[in-house]
């Protein structure tokens, strides 16, 4: 396996640069990953995709307005992209200035707050603030907008770079799957009979972490918090006894539905840290479906994904959707995937 197995063309010109007017208004990629068959539809047809008794599983964590600017006592500029709180006043952020950080190094922030940097942790720093962060961010941040969207976030960003049901704060990058929800949606799905239930995953500035190794099995992923509850082991538990099956809502529901089952084979509930990576080969246990949008080249997003569907299949649906003129990344359309032959671990319960 090596990085550039996961590679596909993509004109700029299809990176959606900003949400379309209606959340459920995006379109939607169905493929099957038995035979490789592709569909064109709408969002809106997503109930027609799903059965009377499936459970639909989202991440409800909330993005916060984690990106700000300062001043180091010199004048030289800085950024700060908070990546978690660690309690208490001190929090782990990527940042940059001219002259980088040093430990003791000072910056002076937005409403006459000043934090310190105390350490490194990898690539990150950490700092001590004079406030509470979450609290700080929530004022005085801006939406951290990916990397790959080349325009300033706008205040409009705050709610529609959000899920209609975000409600745990502490990520810094949303779980874009969900964008496409509204509540007209939700109706629909439970007068069919289609349940739904939730995680949480933080998002960390990492999920934009490139792979630079060859052999993507070398990569390191980045940790991230994530909490199933005993609550959502047992709705599992019923909806696959009653034949339903588990589609999880985005990589990040995936990644903590299979992160909660890794150590004893079944669901269990946990409360922690993860850093699992997921690519082709990878046994699925709990996942029977997901609904995903359409990921960078190259990326450990692109290789879940893969692993699941299949990577002919995927990258032959990514080659579809560039003709398609579908929209990309974060604000863009949605896929509807099914596992491919063998993905799915042998004797799995799930629950």
């Amino acid at each position: 396996m090596r990085r550039a197995d996961f590679s596909f063309d993509l004109p700029p010109e299809l990176i959606a640069q900003a949400p379309l007017p209606e959340r459920s208004a995006s379109r939607l990629l169905a493929c099957d990953g038995a035979t490789g068959e592709l569909r064109d539809l709408a969002f809106r047809d997503l109930p027609s995709l799903l059965r009377p008794g499936d459970l639909l599983v989202l991440n409800d964590t909330r993005v916060l307005p984690a990106r700000v600017g300062g001043r180091k006592p010199t004048g030289g500029r800085a950024e700060i992209l908070l990546e978690r709180s660690l309690g208490g006043r001190r929090f782990l952020a990527q940042a940059r200035a001219s002259k980088g950080f040093r430990q003791g190094s000072a910056v002076e922030l937005p409403g006459g707050h000043r934090a310190v940097a105390t350490g490194r942790a990898g690539d990150l720093y950490e700092f001590e603030l004079d406030c509470d962060p979450i609290a700080f961010f929530e004022t005085h941040g801006e939406m951290p907008l990916p990397p790959y969207i080349a325009r300033p976030a706008g205040e409009s960003d705050r709610q529609r770079y959000q899920t209609v049901y975000a409600r745990e704060a502490g990520a810094v990058a949303a779980p874009t799957a969900g964008l496409h929800f509204d509540a007209a949606t939700f109706a629909r799905l439970e007068g069919l009979g289609i349940a739904v239930a939730f995680l949480t995953l933080h998002v960390g500035a990492g999920t934009f972490q490139p792979v630079r190794v060859e052999d993507p099995r070398e990569h390191r992923m980045h940790a991230e918090r994530i909490r199933v509850t005993p609550d959502l082991v047992a709705t599992v538990a019923r909806a696959r006894a009653a034949g339903g099956r588990i589609v999880a809502v985005g990589t990040t529901a995936v990644r903590s539905l299979e992160a909660a089952a890794a150590d004893h084979g079944v669901l269990q509930p946990f409360e922690g840290e993860t850093d699992i990576f997921i690519y082709p080969g990878f046994a699925f246990r709990v996942v029977d479906a997901m609904i995903t949008n359409f990921h960078l080249p190259e990326s450990t997003l692109l290789m879940l994904v893969s692993a699941f569907a299949g990577r002919e299949n995927i990258l032959e649906a990514y080659r579809h959707a560039v003709a398609q003129s579908y929209r990309f990344f974060s604000y863009g359309d949605a896929m509807f995937l099914t596992p491919a032959p063998g993905a799915r671990a042998t004797g799995r319960g799930g629950a």
